[in-house]
């Protein structure tokens, strides 16, 4: 154990100070969900290699290099096609910068916190260090064994883990969009680094753990609507809220400067996001088959409504419309995609593709905030689209479950809350730090050659 017993308990008491206020909001309480939890199984084992499918683990280590995909080379091209010429490879660097420092800390304690059970009096809001650095995930090739975590028993804990280190990865490299050509380096990695373990890992867990309490409150979040993309678009807010306007906003041309990038980046976040809403089946069958299939049908008809809404109301369809559309289904049908049927993801990509694009454009314009490639409008104010749908039209036949759109609410108010006011809280002290900006003439001359030393001639 990388840490002592008493740090550990001081730890956890200080996660359960944090939260408790606003967990002590809702009606479903603390001390009952920490209750059945307790007569669940929630805990990673050990078992004999006859019990790994061979298919599943397949089905999750091609579904894991996809979702990396998706991030680096795939948000990476996306973002850096929509910045000015002389922020390119600062917006470049950010995602792959981001891939390596999350790895890290999901190694060191990202995983325990997020992805197993704490405490008894803690377990509800946030996991232990048991398996910090790994500690417990194992291989034993003589004794012929190898350890499984409880939330997907067919397959190695090694492959579990990094499908869920991808999810770690791409959330917060997504809320890049919302402060893009405007936050110091340095002052991202801070926030990241702060921001994963603080807001990522505790909502993953409230969510997807058995025994987090917005779990046990019946939540639906098959692939991460709630703990990826509203989360991530919240703090794109925060942050871009914090940071203020880039300059010459209004005044001078902040177009694109390459959309080839950014149509590239977009396909290949459409194939990546295969693997993230059909691998989160975490097995082979006939659940991600479905997932798959109202994945691509809620991209096509998110991309579609995004294209026609912006040819009434702009008289032309736009290549960056059509692939901005296309993420916002991409987003609507993540956290509704194991549990509705190809009907229903028609409406949900419809209503993602109208909601986000004014949300994008006309909502944006009104209350004057840099969403600077729209994190919060697409990623946010989507993952709450299909959020709310997925209450709406979730079907038990596939799912298994019932939902309701008042206990999706739930889950969509705490993620906005706890994930702006810790977000900007972070800001704060990164700011106190080393300064969140970059100097205006830094700003002017580029992030390349002023945060990096490098430019695209």
């Amino acid at each position: 154990m990388p840490f002592d017993q008493p740090r550990t308990h001081t730890a956890q008491r200080l996660w359960l100070l944090a939260l408790v206020l606003l967990v002590s909001l809702w009606i479903h309480p603390l001390t009952s969900a920490a209750q059945e939890a307790a007569s669940a199984p929630t805990a990673p084992t050990i078992v004999g290699f006859d019990k790994i499918s061979a298919g599943d683990t397949a089905w999750m280590l091609t579904s894991s290099a996809l979702v990396l995909m998706m991030t680096v080379p795939g948000l990476a091209l996306f973002y850096a096609g929509m910045v000015r010429k002389k922020n390119v490879l600062a917006t470049l660097v950010q995602s792959f910068a981001i891939v390596c420092l999350v790895t890290i800390l999901w190694w060191l304690v990202g995983y325990s916190l997020a992805f197993t059970p704490g405490s008894p009096g803690t377990t509800a809001l946030i996991g232990g260090f048991g398996h910090s650095m790994m500690n417990g995930v194992v291989y034993l090739h003589d004794a012929m064994k190898l350890s499984v975590s409880h939330l997907g028993t067919t397959i190695p804990e090694t492959v579990y883990a990094m499908f869920q280190l991808t999810f770690a990865i791409i959330t917060p490299a997504l809320i890049c969009g919302s402060f893009a050509e405007r936050m110091k380096f340095s002052a991202m990695l801070w926030f990241m680094g702060i921001w994963l373990l603080v807001v990522y890992c505790p909502i993953a867990h409230w969510v997807w753990e058995p025994s987090g309490w917005l779990n046990q409150a019946g939540v639906l979040d098959f692939a991460g609507g709630t703990v990826v993309h509203i989360n991530a678009g919240i703090a794109g807010l925060a942050s871009a809220i914090m940071l203020g306007k880039r300059q010459g906003l209004g005044k001078e041309s902040m177009a694109p400067h390459n959309l080839t990038y950014t149509v590239i980046g977009a396909s290949l976040l459409w194939v990546g996001w295969f693997g993230f809403n059909a691998g989160s089946a975490v097995a082979a069958d006939g659940r991600a088959g479905m997932a798959f299939a109202v994945t691509q049908i809620a991209t096509a008809a998110a991309a579609l409504a995004w294209m026609f809404t912006e040819w009434a109301t702009h008289g032309k369809p736009s290549v960056l419309g059509v692939a901005s559309g296309a993420v916002a289904g991409l987003v609507a049908i993540t956290p509704a995609s194991g549990y509705v049927g190809p009907s229903a993801s028609v409406i949900i990509g419809l209503a993602a593709g109208v909601v986000c694009y004014f949300s994008a454009t006309t909502v944006k314009r009104k209350f004057g905030y840099d969403d600077s490639l729209d994190a919060f409008g697409v990623h946010c104010i989507g993952g709450i689209v299909g959020a709310l749908l997925t209450g709406a039209l979730v079907s038990k036949e596939i799912a298994g479950v019932d939902g309701t759109v008042l206990i999706q609410l739930k889950g969509v108010l705490t993620t906005l809350v706890y994930g702006f006011i810790m977000s900007m809280l972070i800001l704060k002290l990164v700011d106190l730090m080393v300064g969140l900006r970059v100097a205006p003439d830094d700003e002017r001359e580029g992030l390349d050659i002023t945060q990096h030393g490098e430019s695209i001639e």
